[in-house]
């Protein structure tokens, strides 16, 4: 059995789809308001492309825009996320705490691995006090390639970790578990992705199915 447990956090602990809309429409409103988007929101496409890392979604939401105004709606973004975070209209997956509390008494060593900013992950974390559970969070903002396989890595190798299985809901999280050799385990949430889940070593559609997978 695996000694460690991966998280994904966006679409995989944490129900990110009820507070994506508010930020992102507030987003767009900022963004028209400078006169740099006409029409509706994107948030489908943002669906779509959800689980890449932050730059790769506003050089896909914002094709024709200065590298400037992709980081000042970024920097926006998150603002936004974060308030709505703080102010309660955010919330984990039904058996959060059930599982990780399981997993922890089983002796796994618990940790997060997210294309979300450290800023937006430690927001979660301190909210829903996470930290009570997971031993560290860890943000593609550490390393340098933005590929969450490499994130992984950096896990592994920090913590001397040779037995693992990544949980996610997108294929970034299944490449990431496959490409260190470790079991992958999808969750058919919010952003899943039917084509990307069948790469998966394992499909769960509710976070306490993972008490069977695991044996405990």
């Amino acid at each position: 059995m695996p000694a460690a447990i991966i998280f994904d956090m966006d679409g995989t602990l944490f129900q990110t789809n009820k507070i994506l809309e508010l930020s992102l429409d507030d987003t767009f409103a900022y963004l028209t308001s400078l006169h740099e988007w006409s029409g509706e929101t994107p948030i489908q496409k943002y669906r779509e492309i959800m689980g890449v890392p932050l730059p790769v979604v506003w050089e896909m939401l914002l094709p024709s825009h200065s590298n400037e105004i992709r980081e000042s709606a970024n920097e926006f973004f998150h603002e936004k996320l974060i308030a709505n975070i703080n102010n309660g209209s955010g919330a984990l997956y039904p058996h959060v705490y059930e599982v990780l509390g399981y997993l922890k008494q089983a002796g796994y060593s618990i940790f997060i691995a997210s294309n979300g900013q450290i800023e937006y992950l430690n927001a979660i974390v301190n909210y829903y006090k996470l930290n009570n559970w997971v031993k560290e969070t860890f943000s593609i903002q550490q390393i340098q390639t933005l590929n969450k396989s490499d994130l992984v890595c950096h896990i592994l190798k920090k913590y001397d970790i040779d037995n693992a299985a990544v949980v996610g809901d997108r294929l970034s999280d299944i490449n990431a578990a496959k490409n260190n050799g470790l079991m992958a385990i999808g969750c058919r949430f919010d952003f899943a992705q039917e084509d990307e889940l069948i790469q998966a070593d394992a499909i769960i559609d509710d976070l306490i199915e993972l008490r069977t997978l695991l044996n405990l």
